[in-house]
């Protein structure tokens, strides 16, 4: 056991250790937990240190010598609540290390989102907030990786989960006087499902890039086609999406839907190495889209400059501020941008709007249903 002014910890480096760990905070009914990790040059991050902690010792799980065990896997999963902060990188460690994702869960940046505070406030500021002490930061970048890590690591590592326990219980007393906590609930177990079913929305990333109003149906098709490509692509060789394609290429292709490797070779921005390793795979792709029936292909994207558009989004944005404005939040805790250009999109394809759900629809369906009518007067 190792011990500073600030933080006790445990050093875990075999299973029979962890296994032991899992048993000392069994019975708790909150448990904190952090990772730390390294993700420059995969697509899938390589898990460099586990921390939980349910009271004032932190456990420090070393992942490079120690395999996930059955205690630890049933500990993710027992009825506890899962204490993160700014989950998502944190569950794609755990999904990867573990098998597993941490339910039930609170994320306690979202939760301070419905505390009227700035929805991304990070951990140290968090801290600062509700505890008032001043977290060191000095190790944020550290090499995780390194063995063994330095006392000043596992202490900033030890910090990050045991403060973690401080601040929620008094997050969770305001949560509770507020009436938010099925809110806090209802956002978090959404985190899991997305992260748990990230494989599959693949086929949904092209609708991140804010240009596709530029794209017939066939050019958008094609860019459909080839994200849900790199998409599988960057998983199957574990390298980061740029270092395939990047998505502005992607789009450059799709617009010029090339026929031959000679056409692939001319657009701007494709170099010599991608059309030899890729161009087979892209042209075949770009192929597939331009013999896709009509009947087949995506709906064209609305033009955000468009008056009908415009009008649309304004309307629905301002609903938003409305609400937001009346709950103390922050107006993307109720709709990110992303969601509203969305709604727009589904009303100009006379496509039925799709559904909010919990305190969403409470709060906003019946007012953006009144405010996208009167916009289209």
């Amino acid at each position: 056991m190792s011990s500073s002014t600030s933080a006790l910890y445990q050093w875990i480096d075999s299973a029979e250790a962890l296994d032991a760990a899992c048993e000392q905070v069994s019975g708790a009914s909150v448990i904190a937990l952090d990772t730390e990790f390294f993700r420059e040059n995969t697509f899938f991050p390589i898990p460099a240190l586990i921390q939980f902690a349910s009271h004032e010792v932190a456990y420090l799980v070393d992942p490079l010598s120690t395999p996930c065990t059955n205690a630890f896997k049933a500990l993710l999963q027992n009825s506890a609540v899962k204490l993160l902060h700014a989950c998502s990188e944190d569950l794609e460690v755990f999904q990867r290390w573990a098998g597993v994702l941490p339910t039930p869960l609170v994320d306690t940046q979202v939760a301070q989102a419905f505390l009227g505070e700035n929805p991304g406030m990070g951990y140290q500021k968090l801290v600062e907030h509700w505890v008032g002490e001043t977290l060191p930061k000095e190790e944020t970048r550290s090499n995780w990786l390194e063995r063994p890590l330095t006392s000043s690591q596992c202490e900033y590592a030890a910090l990050d989960v045991i403060y973690l326990l401080k601040v929620w219980q008094l997050q969770a007393e305001k949560l509770d006087a507020l009436g938010r906590r099925e809110w806090l609930d209802s956002e978090c177990a959404s985190l899991i499902e997305q992260a748990g079913r990230s494989v599959e929305n693949d086929g949904q990333w092209y609708t991140r890039q804010r240009q596709l109003w530029r794209l017939t149906p066939r050019q958008l098709e094609a860019y459909r086609l080839m994200t849900i490509w790199r998409e599988g692509e960057t998983r199957r060789r574990d390298l980061p999406r740029n270092w395939l394609v990047s998505d502005k290429l992607l789009f450059v292709v799709a617009e010029k839907m090339p026929k031959n490797r000679y056409e692939l070779a001319e657009v701007e921005g494709i170099k010599p190495p991608l059309v030899k390793k890729e161009g087979d795979a892209l042209l075949a792709l770009v192929k597939q889209a331009q013999h896709c029936p009509e009947s087949d292909l995506p709906t064209r994207w609305p033009d955000p400059m468009q008056p009908a558009f415009k009008r649309r989004f304004k309307a629905i944005k301002g609903v938003v501020a409305e609400k937001a404005a009346a709950l103390n939040i922050a107006p993307e805790m109720l709709l990110r941008r992303r969601d509203i250009e969305a709604l727009v999109m589904q009303r100009l394809a006379h496509q039925p709007l799709q559904e909010l759900s919990g305190w969403r629809d409470t709060c906003l369906t019946q007012a953006i249903h009144q405010a996208l009518e009167e916009s289209s007067l």
